[in-house]
Order: structure tokens, then sequence, then C-alpha cells
């Protein structure tokens, strides 16, 4: 009979404190024993297959956005909320179709146009939907504008880019890479130990992120829609107008739709994966530029979600990021103008919120003793400050209950 192979202490550890954000980097690290695969739970873990050298255990401890993040301003003007920059813009991609189809205003997309156009990039890895479970994701290598068109447009469900990374490394190519911020952040630390990293990926953009919704999220919105995953051929979680609408669409070409208030705001949000509630970088702050959505605020100061052409937020967080920003710019793709910075505390209040109270809830890990990241560059005391009392003891005891009554 054979033998399981000897679990990674690494890979236990973040087991045990539910740590992992399912980005992918461990099987990037050890492709030969690790893939990616779907949870009870509907999320993206790691199974482990082969033994580990103690090298590949080293590197995935070291690169493993589970177990920390380490922040480095630099020489670069930094918010104590909301990171590294060097401009912040809004804007949207000049091409009036993709700046519909995409769930902004398309500004990402323009960019990863642009790269591939000019001949920058030869390829764009990114996340698409997976034609064989419509509300899931896989990884796509696009190197065609049409390519670009057909992902653009969030995906409300796990996905692992670094998972399909190793192939790539041994290759020639150029190519952008797009992730979440936990994907963006892993992939430079595994630049630390591999040089061919920087070379393939010369360019690393995200977005803002509200976390990781487990499949079992998607799977309630088509319940609340009374559509089957049977029926299902295909299905978008936003886009197709700003904010967008989550659409199933039947195999016989009938459609059922949530608002994106009701999709995110009252299913998807409550199906988010425990690694991405103590998360300080919902923002992108390790990518070259970051995209968000430029919400218009309603007189209280928060977000408003009514239909209209859609606005994206382009944040350059690196020199080679507002280069291609500029780029972009005069080939015609993108329209930007300057943003306030301070803007963002009231547009993008879960952002803001999450940041000053991280450290409450890592807090209520660390009395308990259970595996917590450490999170270093992200001021969380000093965003900690910025929060009530009352909030901060409110996520601190939310998250000690999760703890204790096993919910984690």
């Amino acid at each position: 009979m054979t033998q399981p192979a000897p679990a990674s202490s690494t890979l236990g550890r973040i087991a045990r404190g539910n740590l992992c954000s399912g980005c992918g980097a461990c099987a990037a690290i050890a492709p030969k024993a690790i893939d990616m695969q779907v949870s009870g739970a509907g999320f993206l873990r790691p199974r482990q297959t082969e033994t580990l050298t103690p090298d590949q255990d080293h590197r995935i401890a070291d690169a493993c956005p589970g177990l920390g993040l380490q922040l480095s301003p630099g020489d670069r003007s930094e918010h104590m909320l909301w990171g590294p920059y060097i401009s912040v813009y809004s804007g949207h991609a000049t091409d009036a179709t993709l700046r519909h189809q995409a769930s902004s205003g398309g500004a990402l997309s323009a960019l990863l146009i642009h790269l591939l156009e000019s001949g920058t990039v030869d390829r764009v890895l990114q996340t698409g939907a997976d034609p064989d479970l419509p509300i899931g994701n896989r990884n796509v290598l696009n190197e065609a504008q049409a390519e670009v068109f057909a992902s653009a447009g969030s995906r409300y469900a796990p996905s692992a880019p670094l998972a399909a990374i190793a192939p790539l490394l041994d290759t020639d190519l150029r190519i952008a890479f797009v992730g979440k911020p936990c994907d963006v952040a892993a992939l430079r630390a595994l630049a630390r130990t591999d040089p061919r990293i920087n070379q393939r990926f010369p360019y690393m953009l995200s977005f803002f992120c509200a976390g990781v919704p487990s499949l079992n999220g998607a799977r309630e919105v088509l319940n609340r829609l009374d559509v089957t995953e049977q029926e299902l051929s295909s299905f978008r979680y936003r886009g197709d107008g700003w904010p967008g609408f989550a659409t199933a669409t039947k195999a016989n070409g009938e459609q059922a739709r949530m608002s994106y208030a009701d999709s995110w705001g009252g299913v998807l949000s409550r199906h988010v994966q425990f690694r991405c509630k103590i998360c300080p970088d919902g923002t992108g702050t390790f990518a070259d530029v970051v995209c968000a959505d430029a919400w218009e605020a309603d007189a209280r100061g928060y977000p408003v979600f009514g239909e209209r052409d859609g606005i994206s937020l382009v944040m350059s967080r690196t020199e080679k990021g507002e280069n291609l920003i500029n780029a972009a710019r005069s080939a015609g793709k993108l329209t930007v103008s300057q943003f306030d910075i301070d803007t963002l505390n009231t547009i993008q209040p879960g952002q803001r919120d999450k940041r000053r109270l991280t450290l409450s809830r890592l807090a209520a890990l660390f009395i308990t003793l259970r595996p917590r990241p450490a999170f270093r560059g992200f001021h969380l005391w000093k965003n900690a400050r910025q929060a009530s009392p009352s909030a901060l003891a409110k996520n601190f005891l939310g998250t000690l209950k999760r703890i204790v009554t096993g919910k984690i």
C-alpha cells in the first residue's frame, strides 16, 4: 500500500488557522507535489500529493500571504490608510463597449489591452469564467483584445492564478499578471527567491478586493433567482453596466438577474473566507497599478449603486505603474483625471473600516493562541486609533465568538 506523503508543517499551520487565501503560491513552488482543489466549503485549497523538500517548505512559508505580509513604501508617498502610491486618478476606458462590459469603468482592461497592442507584453494572465462550471473561475492566458474583453468583469468566486505560473517561468514570454491583492503580494514574495518572476511578469496589476466568497455563495444567489446549476449556461457576477447585475443565463436563453446591492451585499459578502476578514490589504498595495470602483457618494457619504456609466479609480503604486497609465492615456485607451485620495474614505467605507479593525480581529486570535498572520508596514495601531471603541470591541468579540463556537 502506498503511504501518503508526509504533510508539510507549513501547510498544516495554515490549515489549522484557516489562513489560506487560495492564491496558489504553494502550487507554483511545488507543482508536482501540490495542486489546488475545491474544498467542501467551496474554496480553493492546496492538496499535497508528494513530499516537499525543506527548501520548498521554507519558500512556501516565506511567500504565503496567509502567514503574513511585509510592506515597505520606499521613497514613495504613503497614506496611512491607503498605502504607498505615486498618483491617484478616476476615469474610464475610451472604448464605450469595454467601459460597459467591465465591472466599473473598464480602466484595468484598457491597460491590459494597451500592454498587448503596444507589444510591451506578449500575454495577460488573468481570471475568466470556467465554461465547465459557470459560477466558477479558471486561469486564462490571453493574447488578444477580444480575449481581454471576454474576461472583463469581476468574478466573485475562488481563483488561484499563481497555480498557473510554474510552466510559464521556463518560457520567454513577457506576461502581465492580474490578480487579487494577496495574489500579487505572493508573486512579489516569490520574486525574492526566483529571479525569473520579474522577467516573466514585468507588470503586476490588481483591484480593490472585499474578500473571496465561497462557490456556495453563488449557489445561494442561483437559488434566490430560482435557477439550477443544471440549467445554467453562463453566469456574470457584475458588469454589463455599472455596477451591473448578477445575471444567470439558462441554456434556453432565459435570464434571471439580481442587483449588485442584493447579490454582493445580501448574499456573497456573507460567504467570504476567514483569511479575508483579517486582511489589511484589500487595496492592492503590492501592485504596479490597482483599480477599483470610484463610486459616487450620497449626502451621508456612502456609495450610491444606481446604474450609470462606469467610473474607475486608477492608482499607480510604482513608477512603472505610473508610466503605464500615462502611456495608455497617450495611446487613447484611457481617459483619467486627478482624484483626491482622501475622498476614498467615504466612497470605499468597507476598505476603510477593514484596515482600521484588523488589529482587533487579530487580537482575538492572539489571546486564543490561534495561528495568525504577521502584518508589517500597514500601520495597524495607528489605523485602529481611528476606529470607535465600540467598533473595535464589537469586532474583537465577534471574532472571539467565531473562534469559541468553531465557526472560523
